[in-house]
């Protein structure tokens, strides 16, 4: 199968939020196919790139041929970003970039299992290593198959299909995505003109679970509160609900945007002083040409905001 160019989503947003500029240090925290390394190393600015996905080295190569010493990917989570930074010989960046969207790559690539459109391993692994999602699917307890499809994938009927799923291991364990997406089909009565495929879900929440997904995007957040210098850039590309609730959170809250007490109530204690400013309202969404042209981009959200120079808050519990 030829493997469709990697657009990366809302690229013009993205670049006029990071703002980048001659000789700033940019974090592109998932590297990807380089999409926004690449703008960001046009624009002149030294470009530190993260990448749990072993298989995105392929596209440093040629970035690193072309732009030499200003250009460095690192495999890490980006819930590492100040040990990515030390491994370059950096303490601080000027901006930092996270897409979090599932690359077309890896929904392309069957052997990888992220998509029930084309059968393949039951794997999901974006780094490669530790359990699987067929480990979880036919090991998990049903309670922790039902708490797994809720919380990851807001699933309605997530105790119907984890009863679907533990009775049919017994007999056979799950080992392809078809096999998956197939037998959650059954449990939920047929697609039924249904404009998504019933397992859109399931797939959604176990490849969370299995990468910590969320897990991973607070450590991240956390982490570039305590990297970006005074004055920095944050910019994220949300493409769920669970993702932008996250972001949205962190931002309002380390923007001192967060309610007051009621009036009613004794006054409480000032918090920590804000350590970002937001660098415009809500959520920004992808344009009608970019939707059009790249489908990829029609549920993604741009939440950006800029370093103050107060201290970063400590770590959430």
């Amino acid at each position: 199968m030829t493997e469709r160019p990697h657009l990366p989503v809302m690229l013009a947003e993205v670049v006029e939020a990071i703002a980048p500029r001659p000789d700033a240090v940019i974090v592109d925290a998932t590297f990807g196919a380089g999409g926004y390394t690449t703008a960001f190393l046009e624009a002149g600015a030294r470009v530190v790139a993260l990448d749990r996905d072993p298989n995105a080295e392929r596209f440093a190569g040629p970035l690193s041929a072309t732009y030499g010493e200003r250009f460095r990917l690192i495999r890490r989570p980006f819930s590492e970003l100040q040990e990515a930074l030390a491994e370059a010989g950096v303490a601080h960046c000027d901006g930092l970039a996270f897409d979090l969207g599932v690359s077309s790559m890896q929904l392309d690539e069957a052997e990888r299992g992220f998509s029930f459109m084309r059968d393949g391993p039951l794997d999901m692994r974006m780094a490669q290593d530790g359990p699987t999602a067929a480990d979880l699917v036919n090991t998990a307890e049903a309670d922790e198959l039902v708490r797994i499809l809720r919380r990851y994938g807001e699933e309605p009927a997530a105790r119907r299909i984890a009863k679907t799923l533990v009775l049919r291991r017994e007999t056979q364990p799950f080992l392809r995505t078809a096999d998956l997406a197939d037998t959650v089909e059954t449990a939920l009565g047929g697609r039924r003109g249904a404009p998504t495929h019933p397992a859109t879900r399931t797939f959604q929440a176990l490849r969370i679970a299995v990468n910590d997904e969320l897990g991973e995007l607070e450590a991240g957040l956390e982490a570039a509160e305590r990297v970006l210098a005074p004055d920095g850039r944050l910019a994220v590309v949300t493409f769920h609900s669970l993702e932008d609730r996250i972001v949205k959170a962190f931002m309002i809250e380390r923007g001192g945007r967060t309610p007051l007490g009621s009036r009613h109530l004794p006054p409480t204690a000032a918090g920590p002083a804000p350590s970002f400013h937001l660098l415009f309202n809500g959520a920004w969404a992808a344009g009608e040409s970019e939707v059009a042209l790249n489908p990829r981009a029609r549920s993604a959200k741009l939440r950006a905001a800029a370093r103050t120079e107060a201290p970063a808050w400590k770590a959430a519990a």
